[in-house]
């Protein structure tokens, strides 16, 4: 039965185990949950395993740190000596947390990355010549851990995660053992579903973070179709974790539609990033309120059932505590500002990725070549307490003598104002940011079109330009725009 959920994720590393000094007070044991208390989070969910051990002290699988002693890391040291502070005084790491959940009045869901498994004969591995989920031991092990999780401690359900590969763990299965054992990764998920479905006391639910395309899935023995249509899991969580990158635009109407017509919840994954360190002269940058909002909106118009959310700025600030908020109710953030940017293609992810339209290379001047750039939106540009509707675009290699043309949804853009700014700071001669303030030509609610053409460069001046960036930015504002209301 689909279910609404606001979603926020712990790694249980990054900014929990990794940053306390050992032993570890209470409060501090509680924070990862008590930062998100009080929003509209209802459901929190913990990542209980790397690739190379478990956050718990499991009575099946390898505890963190175990192999790997004594430590030569401080996070590796701290996360240790965290988890044993507690184990000493007789509290479980885990329980301390699903209690804690649960006083908060949030379910607790354990999320196991399904492509790792520490402590299982190395030679499994994909990366050592092994063949991951083809060995039976591993998806017995794999299992046992799942059957801990669901049976052992008081979580409302279990997560497979599929999606940390690439990034953050290795893959279940060799491209080319895909095809022949896809039923056999059915067959372990149904024996899951089983599993957590019977647990005594109560059935529990089960989740699944996997990819946004259905080739993604396929690719790697996934057929999410097949779980879909059988019920294994009760909701999906699409993502491709080696880029963390926000995208408004991540193509998952296929997945909605099949979903929700098996009466299966699909959760929306909210990104943490505006950028990353995969440009030259970038860094990372978080995504503002804005970006989120914009992100959360058009989720909502493609009629996900709630939002999953991660690695916000830490500590949780106001800002961070306003944005969980708003994510829980969609008519929160129907009028508010909001800052649309579109994707780019990344190196992080290899060739295991979605498609992306940015960057685009004009290689030279042609007039009778355009370029085209699909987006969506959720704003009715139309709205008359739409204050201000702006297109900005990052372009490389642009002068200010180019004959550039860009066109929205077939009309030109020509007679909007457009004021020119520097690309970068750092390399302020690398190009441009072109800002249209719109309004004769506005971006319409859902699907639309970019135009980009170089239609002409000056005399002496050859070679292309890169549209790098597009951005779209609306605002709101309290009353309605004009002289009569």
């Amino acid at each position: 039965m689909r279910k609404h959920r606001t979603i926020y994720f712990n790694d249980a590393r990054h900014y929990y185990l990794f940053v306390f000094e050992p032993p570890i007070r209470l409060e501090e044991a509680w924070s990862a949950v008590d930062e998100v208390a009080g929003t509209s989070c209802d459901t929190f969910t913990y990542g209980v395993s790397r690739a190379d051990g478990l956050f718990y002290p499991s009575k099946v699988g390898m505890q963190f740190g175990e192999d790997i002693r004594p430590f030569d890391s401080a996070p590796y040291w701290r996360i240790w000596e965290n988890m044993q502070s507690l184990i000493d005084r007789g509290i479980d790491p885990l329980t301390l947390l699903i209690d804690r959940a649960h006083e908060k009045g949030m379910d607790f869901f354990a999320s196991l990355r399904m492509g790792g498994y520490g402590g299982m004969d190395p030679q499994h591995v994909l990366a050592n010549g092994g063949r991951g989920f083809v060995h039976p031991e591993v998806r017995d092990h794999q299992f046992a851990v799942l059957e801990e999780l669901a049976t052992q401690y008081p979580v409302e359900g279990v997560e497979l995660d599929f999606a940390a590969a690439p990034g953050g763990s290795p893959f279940w299965l060799k491209p080319e053992d895909a095809p022949e054992y896809t039923p056999v990764m059915t067959d372990f998920v149904r024996s899951v579903a089983e599993m957590v479905r019977r647990r005594p006391g109560g059935p529990g639910q089960i989740g699944a973070r996997i990819y946004p395309t259905l080739e993604l899935n396929q690719k790697t023995g996934l057929d999410v179709q097949t779980w879909l249509r059988e019920g294994l899991v009760d909701f999906v969580v699409p993502m491709v974790y080696a880029f963390f990158v926000l995208d408004a635009n991540m193509p998952i109407d296929w997945l909605v539609q099949e979903a929700h017509e098996n009466d299966i919840s699909v959760y929306a994954m909210l990104q943490p990033y505006y950028s990353e360190e995969n440009r030259r002269f970038y860094s990372v940058e978080d995504a503002t309120p804005a970006m989120m909002r914009a992100a959360a909106a058009n989720f909502w118009e493609r009629g996900v059932d709630g939002l999953y959310s991660w690695f916000l700025p830490w500590p949780l600030g106001d800002a961070e505590r306003r944005t969980l908020t708003e994510l829980g109710d969609p008519e929160l953030i129907k009028e508010g500002d909001k800052h649309y940017f579109l994707r780019r293609r990344s190196e992080a992810t290899g060739d295991h990725d979605y498609e992306a339209f940015l960057p685009v290379e004009i290689p030279s001047a042609d007039a009778k070549i355009r370029y085209q750039i699909p987006f969506s939106i959720a704003d009715d540009t139309q709205n008359d307490r739409v204050q201000s509707a702006r297109l900005r675009l990052g372009v490389t290699n642009l002068v200010t003598a180019d004959t550039f043309e860009v066109l929205l949804n077939g009309q030109s853009l020509a007679e909007e104002r457009c004021t020119r700014t520097v690309i970068r700071s750092r390399d302020p001669y690398a190009g441009q940011w072109l800002e249209f303030h719109l309004e004769h030509v506005r971006p319409q609610k859902g699907a639309n079109v970019l135009e980009v053409a170089l239609k002409e460069r000056p005399a002496g001046f050859v070679g292309g330009v890169t549209v790098e960036d597009v951005e779209i930015l609306i605002e709101y504002g309290p009353y309605r725009v004009g002289l009569q209301g």
